[in-house]
């Protein structure tokens, strides 16, 4: 098993980067909040949880060793495969989601693309026991707006657009960011801000 990969920032992609180690680039899928933290050229250290197939081998990574171990919890849930186990740490810290099964909050599990009300239902039964207790105390008061305006804006930065672009892509955005209730979900903003700026070019 890839526990983890270090090296530089070789290139990134929407949903993934590549890491140089020892001359040769791993393709590694990441979620928006991991990728917005990596930079082009910089030295970078992912946990990583390589996921078998009978016709392809694909490396996950992860900015903390944390993620990676909730990752693969969540797999051991009946009809939850590494896609969808990604996509719930897309929208959800790793406390956040022990928090939504240890108060059965079904609602923030369907605020994930791919949960609907049954399949929450069934996830909260059977990950009960296994993700373990928040280890941090809910953040009170936190700016969530600014939260994710700063999370979309280093994302776009690190995939290589200028400033002036990143910020009114993040601007663009903003009204739908707004309307959507809640803690935005930066993976579904950062494909919106996306589509501005091929428009806009």
């Amino acid at each position: 098993m890839i526990a983890f990969v270090s090296g530089p920032v070789a290139a990134l992609a929407p949903d993934s980067a590549v890491v140089e180690v020892g001359g040769i680039g791993i393709a590694v899928q990441c979620t928006p909040n991991t990728l917005s933290g990596l930079r082009m050229g910089r030295q970078t250290k992912l946990a990583t949880s390589l996921v078998v197939r009978e016709d392809s081998l694909t490396l996950y990574g992860f900015a903390a060793d944390d993620e990676r171990q909730v990752f693969e919890l969540l797999q051991t849930a009946s009809g939850v495969g590494p896609r969808l186990a990604q996509a719930m740490l897309a929208v959800h810290t790793p406390d956040a989601l022990r928090r939504a099964v240890a108060t059965a909050d079904e609602k923030a599990l369907t605020a994930v693309p791919g949960i609907g009300k049954k399949g929450a239902q069934k996830l909260l039964l059977e990950l009960k026991d296994r993700l373990g207790a928040p280890s941090g105390a809910p953040a009170v008061g936190a700016p969530v707006t600014q939260g994710w305006r700063d999370q979309l804006h280093a994302a776009l930065i690190g995939l290589g657009y200028a400033t002036r672009e990143a910020d009114e892509a993040v601007t663009a955005v903003a009204p739908q960011a707004e309307t959507a209730g809640g803690t935005p979900q930066v993976g579904q903003l950062l494909k919106a801000a996306l589509q501005t700026l091929n428009r806009a070019r």
